[in-house]
């Protein structure tokens, strides 16, 4: 699978649709930003640079504080693939991000969505 694509969607494009997907099931904006945080080490203020930025998810995730230790415990389907067993570490990336916010969509707790 050819993934050059995705990977060069700028997030600033993707971030909204977290935001909506998460908001159309009476989550907020701030558990998105939550559990993007946890996920990557950005904070507040990081998370918008990289929006002001327009950074590509490529370089959103290169540029990623430290991805956290717990990210290994994130299984499951997402978009027809396990997670855990996708090759491509930055697509691996990608879907953890987007099945955390699934869960949250789902309306899991965020202890666990965290992983806590």
């Amino acid at each position: 699978m050819n993934n050059t694509r995705i990977f060069k969607i700028p997030f600033a494009s993707v971030y909204p649709m977290y935001i909506q997907k998460a908001e159309k099931k009476g989550r907020t904006k701030e558990e998105v930003d939550t559990v993007i945080f946890w996920l990557t080490g950005y904070d507040e203020q990081t998370l918008q640079q990289q929006i002001d930025k327009d950074n590509d998810i490529e370089t959103f995730f290169a540029e990623a504080p430290r991805m956290n230790a717990n990210v290994s415990k994130i299984t499951g389907v997402i978009c027809g693939y396990r997670v855990e067993e996708i090759e491509d570490e930055l697509m691996r990336k990608i879907r953890y991000l987007d099945k955390l916010v699934d869960e949250l969509a789902k309306g899991k707790t965020m202890e666990k969505i965290l992983r806590k």
